[in-house]
């Protein structure tokens, strides 16, 4: 009996739960910030309304669109490049997202709170099949 209870209760969380949460309102919990995968950016970037940043180094190619290139290692020497407004929604990608949890935690510690990083990096927005932007660095 009480595991029917608990079963329905369950079924009936689900049944009020959204279908699905978008990244700026699911933050993960522990890290400050959230993961967006490859399709997400695409559709993001069709309206783009963030400030996209490559955290790569060596330079390795780049997501078009991109903003600002500032190597994942030196995040806070270049605040000066990040807006005053720490609410304003800032995207970190690098080649594979080793680099760029690294850096999206430092701009979480900095206070800045709507970080996404991107899982993946670039090597799952050509998996995904997305093109990539090769040549020199801005």
């Amino acid at each position: 009996m009480i595991k029917k209870f608990l079963a329905y209760s369950f079924l009936g969380f689900l049944a009020l739960a959204p279908f699905s949460w978008s990244a700026q309102e699911m933050p993960e919990k522990g890290k400050g910030y959230v993961d967006v995968n490859p399709h997400e950016l695409y559709q993001m970037l069709k309206e783009k309304d963030f400030i996209l940043i490559n955290t790569h180094i060596p330079y390795a190619g780049e997501i078009p669109q991109t903003d600002l290139f500032i190597p994942y290692d030196e995040i806070e020497k270049h605040s000066d490049k990040f807006p005053k407004d720490k609410d304003t929604k800032i995207v970190i990608y690098c080649r594979s997202d080793r680099m760029s949890n690294i850096a999206s935690l430092t701009l979480v510690k900095m206070g800045y709170t709507n970080i996404l990083n991107f899982e993946g990096g670039m090597k799952a927005w050509k998996e995904a099949g997305y093109p990539l932007i090769q040549g020199k660095k801005r």
